[in-house]
């Protein structure tokens, strides 16, 4: 027997121990749930439990074994939590869950040929995932800001909104992020299209006689070493890419140019000097489909919640470990500042998984309890290529 086998049977053995234990400690913690069921006490104690956790963390001797005994005991004790939460079925007592379950209340049916807004011009990436997304004869129609889209839907003036959320180069659309948490909408779906910039001028106009060049702060990003290459040309951020491309047809300038899809050059009349000039040959913009009601459709297999925490240590990773615990896949997570609060953040969370399957009640009460501002944003079917 090799030294390898030998310390691996010395493993068996410890777990022929440890796995006893553990089965006595989960006994002991449902006689617990009963009491709590009886009584009617919540589930979790967050006090007790970092309790535990200082207690057990100071058997150990040097740090990294205290934090791997922490570890040890959150897993623990996250999974004797749901243990107790299929004896109490706790109800709606904590906000976050309560707002769940109005949300729920208040969900409708997709809606038949829908009016959709986007922010942007005709020719815009958005109204192409708009048409993706909802079918090529939706009716759609572009507004100049993003906070225009939110007040067109929170005003009855559309059915949904596609709005970008995230690009694979340059990251997270901060604005939409910022209006997704002031606003009480839900996201009903998403689509992706993939971003293949062209520098489009007017026709007969070359190279040398750009000066300056037109984009979204996003499409000046993501060509940025096209640009380089180009020191001279001005930048000059705009609204969206296709509103740069009118903006190059409707004034007439042949000193400037327009960084923008093939779609938007040729609904402008313009001509492709270069295409496909973003560094990134694999860029691709992640838009959701927001709606101001609640939707469940068919094969949703994805959640996007929002939340803030404490300052407090190992207060994320409390949440974290219940994304592991439950078998959940966490695909995103992202802060961002909250507005007058200083040094506060919002989380906002996607992971994979169906609100109405078995345990996500138990998981969505975790989330209440462990945070505050706690809300769903939806639960809907990822992007299928």
């Amino acid at each position: 027997m090799s030294q390898l086998d030998e310390l691996r049977g010395e493993i068996d053995e410890i777990d022929g121990q440890l796995v006893p234990l553990f089965l006595r400690r989960m006994a002991v913690t449902g006689r617990v749930g009963e009491y709590k069921k009886e009584r009617g006490i919540p589930v979790l104690d967050s006090a007790r439990e970092r309790q535990v956790i200082a207690a057990k963390t100071a058997l150990a001797d040097t740090p990294a074994a205290k934090a791997d005994v922490a570890a040890l005991y959150e897993s623990v004790m996250a999974i004797s939590r749901r243990q107790q939460r299929a004896l109490v079925r706790e109800g709606a007592e904590d906000a976050g869950y309560a707002r769940w379950l109005s949300a729920l209340e208040r969900r409708r049916e997709p809606v038949a040929n829908p009016r959709v807004v986007y922010q942007g011009e005709s020719g815009a990436y958005s109204e192409e995932a708009a048409a993706g997304f909802f079918g090529e004869g939706v009716s759609a129609r572009g507004l100049a800001w993003f906070g225009d889209v939110f007040r067109a839907l929170a005003g009855g003036e559309a059915d949904y909104a596609m709005l970008p959320i995230e690009n694979s180069s340059t990251g997270s659309i901060r604005q939409v992020y910022d209006l997704l948490a002031q606003y009480d909408f839900s996201l009903v779906g998403e689509w992706q299209v993939k971003v293949e910039h062209c520098l489009a001028v007017l026709p007969g106009v070359g190279l040398e006689e750009i000066r300056t060049v037109y984009s979204h702060e996003q499409g000046l990003m993501q060509c940025d070493r096209f640009l380089d290459a180009h020191r001279a040309w001005r930048r000059v951020p705009t609204l969206d890419t296709a509103g740069s491309a009118k903006q190059v047809k409707e004034t007439g300038d042949r000193t400037a140019a327009a960084i923008c899809s093939r779609r938007a050059a040729r609904l402008y009349g313009l001509d492709v000097l270069a295409e496909g000039i973003n560094h990134n040959s694999a860029n691709h913009t992640r838009f959701v489909a927001v709606s101001p009601v609640p939707e469940l459709r068919e094969g949703r297999d994805k959640i996007s919640a929002l939340f803030s925490l404490p300052h407090q240590a190992g207060s994320l990773h409390e949440i974290l470990t219940i994304f592991a615990v439950h078998g959940l896949n966490l695909l995103k997570i992202e802060s961002r500042p909250i507005p007058d609060r200083g040094w506060d953040y919002l989380f906002f969370l996607e992971c994979s998984g169906d609100l109405l399957a078995p345990g996500m009640d138990g998981v969505l009460h975790e989330l209440s309890q462990l945070s505050a501002d706690f809300r769903v944003l939806g639960n809907f079917r990822g992007y299928q290529e």
